[in-house]
C-alpha cells in the first residue's frame, strides 16, 4: 500500500488526466476553434466603397473541426449560412492534416484515460511491474500531452501556412471572394492548450511523489534498570 502522501498524489494525477480528457472532448465537439472577420472583397470592388462603406460588406466567420457557420454581408444584409467539414469542405481543405489533427487528439484521449486508470491503480496498492508504476504514468502522460500538443501545432499551422480560414469562407462561392480581415483563436482550443497543460502538471505529481521525504522518528526514552528497581 503507498503511504497517504502518495496516495493522494496519484488521486490528484488521476483527477487531472479525467480533467484531461473531459477537455479534449469538449473541444472537440464545439464550433468556436477559430472566429474571424471577412470582408466581401468582390461586392466592395464592385461600388468602389470607400472605408466608411466597408462596414457594409464585413461579415463573420466561425468553425471548429466538424461544423461551423459564417454570415456573408455582400451589400444586401447579412446571409447566414452553415457547413460541414465532411464530407464535401475537407476535400477543399489539406485534408490530411486535418485528419492528424483528429488522430492526433483521439490519440491524446485515449492515453488520457490509460494515465487515468493508472494513477488509480497506483493509489490503491503498489504495482508488480515498472510500466504500470510511477515510469508508467509519466509516459502516458507524455504521450497524451504530446499528441495534444502536436494537435494544437498542426491547426496553428493550417490556419497561418494553408490559408484554412480563406478556403472554408470561399467554399461554394462562385460569384463572391472573400478575404480575411482578421483571426482569433477561441476556447475550443485553449482548452486544448490546458489540457496539455495539465499532464505537464501530473509528470510534476508522479516526480514528487518518488522524492523520498526523511521521516522524524521521536527519540524514546531508554529504559534503565538499577539496583533499586530490583530491589522493589
Amino acid at each position: 500500500m503507498p503511504n497517504c502522501f502518495k496516495k493522494t498524489l496519484f488521486v490528484l494525477a488521476s483527477a487531472l488526466s479525467f480533467v484531461s480528457f473531459l477537455l479534449i472532448v469538449i473541444a472537440m465537439g464545439t464550433q468556436k476553434w477559430m472566429t474571424g472577420k471577412i470582408l466581401c472583397k468582390t461586392g466592395a470592388d464592385l461600388v468602389n466603397a470607400t472605408d466608411p462603406e466597408l462596414v457594409k460588406f464585413i461579415g463573420d466567420i466561425y468553425y471548429g473541426l466538424f461544423r461551423g457557420g459564417k454570415i456573408r454581408q455582400c451589400g444586401l444584409g447579412g446571409r447566414r449560412s452553415k457547413f460541414t467539414i465532411f464530407p464535401h469542405l475537407v476535400k477543399k481543405l489539406n485534408a490530411g492534416l486535418h485528419v492528424m489533427i483528429l488522430i492526433f487528439l483521439c490519440a491524446a484521449i485515449s492515453f488520457a484515460l490509460v494515465s487515468f486508470g493508472f494513477c488509480i491503480l497506483n493509489a490503491i496498492k503498489v504495482p508488480f511491474r515498472a510500466i504500470k508504476g510511477p515510469a508508467g504514468i509519466c509516459l502516458w502522460n507524455l504521450l497524451a500531452g504530446g499528441f495534444t500538443s502536436l494537435a494544437v501545432t498542426s491547426f496553428i499551422a493550417a490556419v497561418k501556412l494553408h490559408h484554412l480560414t480563406e478556403r472554408i469562407a470561399n467554399f461554394q462561392e462562385n460569384v463572391f471572394q472573400f478575404v480575411i480581415l482578421e483571426e482569433q483563436y477561441e476556447s475550443s482550443i485553449w482548452l486544448c492548450v490546458a489540457s496539455a497543460t495539465s499532464h505537464v502538471v501530473n509528470l510534476l505529481l508522479i516526480a514528487i511523489s518518488g522524492v523520498h521525504f526523511p521521516e522524524f522518528k521521536t527519540k524514546t526514552e531508554e529504559a534503565t534498570v538499577t539496583a533499586e528497581d530490583i530491589m522493589y
